[in-house]
């Protein structure tokens, strides 16, 4: 990677800043400065690097980087030699590696969930009508003639005064719900955050809800627009070995079993049973709803091959000059789906989510490597396991830190970046959160871009990814990546951009390396993002969430913690 000296530079951040693809406008504010003593010489994200990264971490030969498969060997070792060619230091304990525990488990496909309706047995397909799995780390579930419970949004916010399970007791059931939260699908801004997805709306929650209230199965009812990908993203994702943390190492609590229905059988359903779904809609988005026991149960007997594994995080350390127990984190994840049997392209190389994450990451780094004058807080350098099975490899980060949290001074996630070409505007997931987003804009107004938020909030990408797990814990966290408004083409263009990669690609086979890519935009993005760390490392600010973000009275008691 070539490496120029910019004698000009007036600041860490400025420096940063004329990196930028697009030159500053004349017009355009002056950067603040980041309070170094001597001016820094910038270093450049190279495009061939990058891609040549992304390449090898998608290729075939990585065989879709599936935890506990050969393509975890491959990954761990290029991100190990990696690490070790920009003369990072072991994050942990001495070792680039930080073993999670995880307990594999991989349903059988031949299984059918019997429904019995009026008398008569009603046999979904594994694939086709459903998908269900356990947590629980059993060879063996069964469940029998389990009363089925309609519980609108499955949603128990007490301090929003709204509880879909108030008044019926859902113990040894199942329990059917919608996905994403109140208001969404009647597109009501009175209720929740409109069509902004809470935490509320993740399946993640629902789950863990249902097993709150004591029920032995719980079945969400998908629909595309409010699960923002459609039904082959969920068969996909659901099929072949699926990941947890051990019982011990997660105090969420877990169902028997949890599963999804396409929307279509649940149109028919709930027909046979007397209820006309748009209504249910209509009916779950009402303050006061009240959940619907249906004359239905549930069977199941569901096998699954289980086993005891482990998988890898990664953790490289730059250490500071001044402020070495004090750290930035630049993070993503190196897991993707791995592959199927079956014919045809049976790989999910994950080429954009996330060979490219991983791939900032490592330019980040060698920029970091090689800043004048080298940062005075540490950065640590982050690649997690296990994000397609629930953030868990980031969950279990966090529970087990190699800088404590409450020094951690921010996280910057870098997750399925777009190669579509330069924007005018750069999108923040989760737009309105914290105290980056002003250290972000200084480097955009640089580059001559606007901060926007993401174009479908509805979509809940900010609980998605593994910053989340970090943001829970009150440390501020940065999701940013490409824009919508391309230089050529505009927000047609970025838009279209978007939903082929959505509808075509996302946790498909199709998600591979394209040598046809215009990486002008994800450097320019990149080096953005390097900017915010930049300047955070050569200071000593410590920002926050903004005020009235639920994330803010977890930092407050972090730093209250380190305070003490």
């Amino acid at each position: 990677m070539s490496r120029t000296p910019l004698s000009t530079a007036t600041s860490l951040l400025a420096a940063a800043l004329v990196l930028a693809a697009c030159d500053r406008p004349a017009d355009a504010p002056a950067p603040s400065g980041s309070g170094s003593e001597s001016q820094a010489n910038v270093v450049d994200i190279d495009a061939a690097d990058f891609a040549a990264h992304v390449r090898a971490l998608s290729s075939d030969e990585f065989a879709g980087r599936a935890p506990g498969s050969i393509g975890e060997e491959k990954t761990v070792a290029y991100l190990t030699a990696e690490f070790e060619r920009l003369g990072l230091q072991p994050g942990n304990k001495g070792s680039y590696l930080q073993t999670v525990p995880m307990v594999e488990t991989t349903a059988d496909a031949s299984t059918v969930l019997t429904l019995q309706v009026d008398g008569e047995p009603r046999e979904l397909q594994f694939g086709s009508d459903m998908v269900i799995n356990t947590r629980t780390g059993q060879a063996q579930v069964e469940i029998d003639d389990s009363q089925l419970v309609f519980v609108g949004y499955g949603v128990n916010a007490p301090e929003l005064g709204w509880n879909d399970y108030a008044g019926v007791d859902v113990e040894g059931k199942t329990v059917v719900m919608f996905v994403n939260d109140p208001g969404f699908h009647t597109e009501d801004a009175e209720l929740f955050e409109g069509q902004r997805m809470t935490y509320y709306g993740r399946w993640t929650y629902k789950y863990e809800e249902a097993a709150r209230q004591g029920a032995a199965a719980a079945i969400i009812i998908h629909d595309t627009e409010g699960a923002s990908y459609g039904w082959d993203v969920v068969k996909n994702s659901w099929s072949g070995p699926q990941f947890d943390l051990p019982a011990g190492d997660d105090p969420n609590p877990r169902l028997p079993a949890q599963g999804w229905i396409t929307g279509d059988v649940a149109r028919s359903l709930m027909s046979d049973l007397g209820h006309d779904l748009d209504e249910l809609y209509t009916a779950a988005n009402q303050r006061g709803f009240e959940a619907i026991p249906l004359d239905a149960t549930l069977s199941l007997d569901l096998a699954s091959t289980t086993s005891q594994k482990t998988s890898p995080n990664l953790v490289a350390i730059l250490p500071g000059t001044k402020r070495a127990d004090e750290a930035i984190v630049y993070m993503g994840h190196w897991d993707h789906i791995g592959q199927h049997e079956g014919e045809g392209d049976t790989i999910y190389n994950g080429a954009i989510d996330n060979a490219t994450g991983i791939a900032g990451i490592l330019e980040i780094a060698e920029a970091f490597v090689n800043q004048e004058p080298a940062p005075e807080r540490s950065v640590v350098f982050l690649a997690v396991t296990l994000e397609e099975s629930g953030l868990l490899g980031s969950q279990y980060y966090v529970a087990n830190p190699s800088v404590p949290l409450e020094q951690t001074v921010a996280v910057i996630n870098l997750d399925a970046l777009p190669v579509i070409g330069p924007a005018r505007d750069m999108t923040v997931v989760g737009f309105g959160s914290s105290q980056l987003e002003d250290i972000l804009k200084q480097t955009t107004d640089a580059q001559g871009r606007v901060l926007k938020a993401e174009a479908t909030p509805e979509s809940g990408f900010y609980f998605r990814s593994d910053h989340f797990n970090f943001a829970k814990a009150g440390v501020p966290a940065l999701y940013a990546k490409g824009g919508d408004d391309l230089i050529e083409g505009g927000m047609d263009a970025g838009q279209r951009a978007q939903s082929d990669y959505r509808d075509n690609r996302y946790h498909q086979p199709a998600d591979e390396f394209d040598p046809d890519w215009n990486f002008e935009g994800v450097i320019q993005d990149l080096e953005a993002l390097y900017g915010v760390g930049r300047e955070l490392a050569g200071n000593e600010q410590w920002p926050t969430w903004y005020e009235g973000n639920p994330f803010l009275a977890a930092q407050q008691q972090l730093r209250g913690s380190a305070a003490e």
